[in-house]
Order: C-alpha cells, then structure tokens, then sequence
C-alpha cells in the first residue's frame, strides 16, 4: 500500500475506511500502522468532527507495510473505500483561468468536440491573457465584464470566473464516491468526456478545512456543452466521483498552504496503448481554497461537514483518434492522480452501467452500524 501514500507518510496522519466482514470501518494510518478506529467514531464524518481525532485509540490492523489494496483490475488485498461517508460532496468549476476558456468553449461548440479547436484559438487570442492575472470580484474584473458583454464574448462560465460568486454545485450524493482501486463511470452515452484531476479539502460541521485529500471529477464534456442546465447529468452519475486514497489530516507539518502549493498530477494510460500525462498547480487557481469553504458554507449548513473538489486547469486537447476530435476517454483507461503530500488515487474506467452500482445508502448504513452496537455511544 505505501505505493499510493504520500512521500513523508511516514509523518502524516490519515484518515480513511476500509471494507471489513463487518462492513464499512473507518480507520486511521499513524506512525507506520493501520488502526481501526470505528469504537471511537463509527463513520469519518463523526471523526471529523473531534478534535482529538489525531490521538485516538482502536483496533490495531498491522503494519501498513505488508498491506496491499484489492483493486477493480484484479489485485487482490485490502478493499479501500473512499475516506468520504456522511459528508455532502460538493465541487467548485471554473476556479482556474484555462478552465474558464474550455467551459465557454464548451458552451459555444454546443458539445460537439470536432468544432472546439477553432473557437479555442479564436478565444485564446481575445481574452486568454486577460483572465490569467484576475481577480474574481475585483473592479478589474468587472471592468473586463463589460469590455467583454460589449464585444459579445459574455458567458455565464465567464461571470462565475471572474465574478464576485463561485460556482459551487453537488458532485454526488452521500455515499456515492469511490476509492482508490475501483472502477470509475462514465455515463455510455458520452462520446466527449475527461478526468479532471483535483485536491478535494474536508471540512468540519462547522465548515473549517480539516485535511485533503485527492479527487477525480469526471466530467462530460459533450453533455454540459449542450446546456449548464444539464450539469447535473454530466457530474453527477454511478461512480463519477472518486476521492481517496486518504484524507490526510492538517497539523504542524501539513496545512492549507500546503494545499496552496500543491502540484496534482495526472496519467491516463488507455489499453490502446495510448498515455496522456499532465498537471495542474494549486499556485494558479484563481480562488483561495478557504474562500472557496466559505462559499461552499454561504447560508447553509452541513452537520455531518462536506467535501469540497477544489477545480483544475487541466482540460485536456489532445486528439486521441480522428483529427480534431480531441481526448475522450475510452473503456479500460487508468487513470492515476497523484501529489507528493496526498498520495496516489487510481482507477479504471467503465461506463456507469457497468460499474458496480452504489447499493449502500444511509439508511443501509444506519442500520449496519447499529447491528454492530457502533451507534451507542457516538460522538
């Protein structure tokens, strides 16, 4: 398992859940060993939710070391879940400048990937320099928005870019994300879709950033281009949100500028024989993680606390296949996200129909956690 650990996992705290006889256990990854800790909070949302969460005691599993992850493309091993239980899964989109121009893109090719690379040079060439160095909400901002409305170059993907609100949507129900190993969806219709390779920070009931993890936000290009109204089709699907390996635990030696300064890596290796490989940095996102927290809290609450998908700069344009086509993924691909401090998530894709289905919804886990007299005394 070390393989998909951060680099100084050795100094890190994780938190995660793993798969039992029993059923869904979270567990914490300290000083070199794994450690069930489902007595001192049954799920990861109540674990969260301690400040004493970093020293807590439970069932020693062993060595880390000599422990491997079961896998959807035949490894056999530990079953590793997402680290995400009882939390809302939201994401935010548009929060670096290259994305911003690839969603309009989208919006003005009306999902059809063959028209793309004539409206992207057209856009790169008036407004890719001006969006870089914004601010979102700043009166330069909105000096360009009207330069912009003006020249009849307006979007709403634009005015979430650069306007004073972010957009935050939900990524998929509670429960629904997988882990590291598993398979990830796309739904079979899509023939214009990408990963999007993301730090996902967790928060609290209280909305405060607690630690990160990594996430992959599918993303169907083709269906949201169509329509922004369709966004819920395109993200929001049978295994389309995986997050894992761990969450790592902020502390003296990992913080929020640590996530600031993130590099995420990304490599999709196609059974085709064909490999992408790319990266996105934290350092250009146009929106401060925490702000984007605070967005995300706005006038709402989440007494079981949230994730929040952070946004990426890659979009991927190269051809796999016909000419101007560009990148699609196809069935089989892996798909590795990765960064230093965070680990490794790998998964494999398949369409959402052939994906193991989510079969294990609150009320099925209520009712596991009860039979297993977890419940009693939770926090």
């Amino acid at each position: 398992m070390t393989d998909i650990l951060p680099r100084d996992w050795r100094a890190a705290v994780l938190l995660g859940r793993i798969e039992t006889a029993d059923g869904p256990t979270p567990v914490l990854l300290r000083d070199g060993r794994l450690i069930d800790i489902s007595a001192f909070a049954p799920t990861t949302a109540m674990a969260l939710a301690r400040p004493d969460l970093a020293a807590a005691e439970g069932r020693d599993l062993g060595a880390v070391e000599d422990m491997k992850i079961a896998t959807a493309w035949g490894d056999e091993g530990l079953a590793l879940l997402s680290p995400l239980d009882l939390q809302c899964i939201k994401a935010s989109g548009v929060t670096f400048a290259v994305s911003a121009l690839e969603r309009v893109i989208e919006e003005r090719a009306r999902g059809d990937a063959a028209a793309a690379n004539a409206i992207r040079q057209g856009l790169l060439d008036r407004i890719g320099g001006e969006l870089k160095d914004l601010k979102p909400g700043s009166v330069q901002a909105e000096a360009v928005k009207a330069q912009l409305i003006a020249d009849g170059l307006w979007s709403q993907y634009l005015e979430v870019a650069i306007g004073p609100y972010a957009e935050i949507f939900t990524k998929a129900p509670v429960l629904a994300s997988v882990g590291a190993g598993a398979s990830v969806g796309v739904r079979a219709d899509s023939d214009w879709n990408n990963p999007e390779p993301e730090v996902v920070i967790v928060c609290d009931p209280a909305g405060r950033p607690v630690g990160a993890s990594l996430g992959n936000d599918v993303n169907l290009r083709d269906i949201e281009g169509r329509s922004a109204l369709l966004l819920g089709k395109a993200k929001d699907n049978n295994a389309s949100a995986a997050v894992g390996p761990f969450i790592r635990l902020f502390d003296a030696g990992f913080s929020m500028d640590d996530v600031r300064a993130a590099t995420v890596r990304l490599e999709v290796e196609g059974a085709d024989g064909f490999v992408m490989t790319g990266e996105s940095s934290m350092r250009l996102i146009s929106r401060d993680p925490e702000d984007l927290a605070a967005q995300t809290l706005s006038a709402h609450q989440y007494p079981d606390g949230f994730a929040l998908y952070l946004g990426t700069m890659f979009a991927p344009v190269e051809d796999r296949g016909a000419a101007g086509k560009g990148f699609t993924h196809k069935i089989g691909d892996r798909v590795r996200v990765s960064s230093e401090r965070l680990g490794v998530l790998e998964n494999i894709v398949a369409t959402c129909d052939q994906a193991p289905p989510w079969s294990l919804g609150v009320g099925g886990l209520m009712r596991n956690l009860a039979g297993r007299g977890l419940l009693g005394g939770a926090a």
